[in-house]
């Protein structure tokens, strides 16, 4: 059986590893990146309608300014951001399960949304609704690891940040196969790997399985 090798900042590297273990496989933690809070204020929530979240690192990372934001429905995107908000103690309106563009998609395109974010973000290429992007955290380069042990294994990229990292790391592809969470991820690694394999779903359910077949040679 392949390795699964995790790129993930943490908690979400342990969190994942844990869930690919529960399924049978041989994954480790190598995150290329550690998550670090930056100062902000909280804007005047009587300005917005919602607060989008699109990664539970905004909710752990906030600090006790997103008690001012408490009033506001939460938008999240995906479920582990939607737990994050409600044990945080917000409300959540929707939950979205197809990635940013989808859920913003679904909803008015007069609401006025407050988006915490990373520093390094995507900007939805969707003008709807109105978006005003507060970052909370930023993702810093960890000192690189040891990726001679992705030799053979699949690797799994969360973000385009990410495949971007792996990229610069790693020269000799070959043997490598990349699981990659949406489109923009897996065009982020280049090319020269044994294979790319898209998530069906923007979920760490939906990459270990796919991480899964490819592990015990199931296809994908």
């Amino acid at each position: 059986m392949r390795r699964v090798i995790v790129l993930r900042p943490e908690p979400g590297a342990s969190e994942t590893v844990a869930r690919a273990r529960q399924l049978g496989l041989d994954a480790v933690a190598m995150p290329l990146f550690e998550i670090e809070p930056l100062d902000w204020a909280a804007p005047n929530s009587a300005a917005f309608d919602g607060l989008l979240l699109t990664s539970a690192n905004a909710v752990r990372q906030a600090g006790g300014q997103l008690h001012l934001l408490r009033q506001l429905p939460v938008y999240a995107v995906g479920e582990a951001t939607a737990a994050a908000a409600r044990q945080a103690g917000l409300n959540v309106a929707e939950t979205g399960a197809s990635g940013v563009e989808a859920l913003l998609g679904s909803l008015s395109p007069t609401l006025n949304l407050l988006h915490l974010c990373g520093e390094d973000r995507t900007v939805p290429a969707a003008a709807r609704p109105v978006l005003t992007a507060v970052p909370v955290y930023r993702a810093s380069r960890c000192a690189p690891p040891d990726l001679g042990a992705a030799r053979g294994a699949v690797v799994l990229v969360h973000s385009p940040r990410a495949g971007r990292g792996l990229a610069e790391l790693v020269a000799d592809r070959g043997s490598i196969a990349i699981v990659a969470i949406s489109p923009a991820t897996a065009a982020s690694v280049g090319d020269g790997w044994d294979r790319i394999a898209i998530a069906d779903q923007p979920s760490d359910q939906a990459l270990l399985a796919l991480a899964a077949r490819l592990c015990n040679n199931t296809g994908a």
